[in-house]
């Protein structure tokens, strides 16, 4: 049993930093929607299709990568994601040289581009953790594992894109350069490192084509849910902090100057707070189930944002941030906006109690449900625009968390009785 643990850790290693890349790529779209905005004098919808391409992505790119990893192995999709990933943040970054619709169109392709290398990444992750961590309660607590790291990354980029970018009124895609050739050196190394590293692989199976044809991940009812989940978690985890720091950046702070700089560290503080919690369920994932996790972060997550879009913003609190050339300190920052940084919290471990209990049971159909799955993520790119599309019109940035509110109680809903198998007949080896 102890050779099979040392064996197993390199691949867990392995898993657990491209969690992290899936994130920093990912979370860059959130801040360069503000660039795109200002750079290009579009309204918030149109700034945030760098986000909306990144996810549809995964619409398109979800069940043809379940497919081959079916049939290629973990290693062989891996080795692809980061490929893709490469070729799609340099696209983004060449759009940097240029300018004017042009260079805003080949960003967009950039995104859409990179947003395959996500998906396949993601593909990769989640049932190979899974299936290190032996399933159940294990293999949750390894999901959160890699979902910490995947914070940490998040935090970080969002950080960093604050650091760049001290003016988002003449911010300028060419800015962010030096974290575009972070993602490079990332993708690159990763390469090499995969290229190395010895992946266990799922047995060959030879399936007669009667069994193919008449069950699959659909005939699932708890699968086909938490597909519905996941399409709607990712875009509370996205359209949170995104709406956040437009707010904070365009009014939303009473500050005469480093709007932006603060309004990047309260957003950055979300996803750190992502971090705390996803080390949290780690630590607690073996005892406490996905089902319990996802019912009690769900019901928080409601109170948390009702609280703040109904809360006057002129009460206020201190939090410690960057404050750009000022350098660290505290600062004044509405009430609303710290109860919504608070929500990062509840959405840390959505993710793997999610997906832990949507495969569950699954068996065989488990990698091409991981497809299935992943396809549905572009909810990450579709409910941020509704959001955004919610503030042009009603010119009010809290009355857009209406949309979360919904989706937080769809996940009660999967949580409390959508995620029960009733489909137990069905031959899963």
């Amino acid at each position: 049993m102890n050779q099979k643990k040392q064996n197993f850790a390199l691949p867990i290693l392995v898993m657990i930093l491209l969690f992290g890349m899936i994130s920093f790529v990912t979370n860059l779209a959130s801040p360069m929607g503000d660039v795109l905005k200002n750079q290009f004098g579009v309204p918030n919808w149109m700034g945030t299709l760098g986000v909306f391409a990144n996810f549809i992505a995964y619409a398109c790119m979800g069940i043809p990568a379940g497919n081959m990893l079916q049939k290629r192995g973990y290693k062989f999709t891996a080795l692809a994601a980061v490929t893709v990933g490469f070729v799609g943040v340099g696209i983004q970054t060449i759009a940097g040289l240029l300018s004017g619709n042009l260079a805003f169109g080949v960003y967009l392709l950039g995104a859409f581009v990179a947003g395959f290398s996500m998906c396949m990444l993601n593909i990769v992750v989640n049932p190979m953790l899974n299936k290190l961590g032996g399933g159940g309660n294990k293999g949750n607590q390894l999901i959160q594992v890699g979902g910490s790291f995947n914070s940490l990354m998040g935090t970080a980029v969002i950080f960093l894109t604050g650091v760049f970018v001290p003016s988002i009124v003449d911010a300028k895609i060419s800015q962010v350069f030096p974290l575009m050739f972070i993602a490079l050196a990332i993708f690159a190394v990763a390469f090499v490192v995969i290229m190395l590293t010895k992946i266990p692989e799922n047995e060959p199976r030879k399936v007669a084509a009667t069994e193919k044809s008449k069950y699959g991940p659909m005939s699932f009812r708890h699968f086909v849910l938490g597909a519905v989940a996941i399409f709607i978690y990712v875009g509370v985890e996205v359209g949170i902090p995104n709406v956040l720091q437009k707010w904070l950046q365009n009014g939303g702070l009473n500050v005469a100057t480093g709007a932006e700089a603060i309004a990047g560290t309260v957003t950055a503080t979300y996803w750190l707070l992502m971090l705390v919690g996803r080390l949290v369920g780690a630590a607690i994932g073996s005892k406490v189930s996905a089902k319990s996790m996802l019912t009690a972060v769900s019901v928080l997550g409601i109170a948390l944002v009702a609280c703040a879009m109904f809360l006057n913003p002129a009460n206020s609190v201190n939090l410690p941030v960057f404050k750009g050339t000022e350098g660290f300190g505290m600062a004044q920052v509405p009430i609303n906006a710290a109860l919504l940084v608070l929500c990062g919290l509840c959405t840390s471990v959505m993710w793997g109690g999610i997906f832990n209990l949507a495969v569950e049971g699954l068996g065989k159909y488990t990698e091409k449900a991981s497809g299935i799955f992943m396809a549905l993520v572009c909810g990450g790119g579709i409910l941020p625009l509704l959001q955004n599309a919610i503030v042009d019109l009603s010119g009010s940035y809290l009355a857009s968390y209406w949309v979360i509110v919904a989706g937080l109680a769809f996940l009660l809903f999967y949580a409390l009785i959508g995620s029960k198998n009733v489909n137990k007949n069905i031959p899963t080896e």
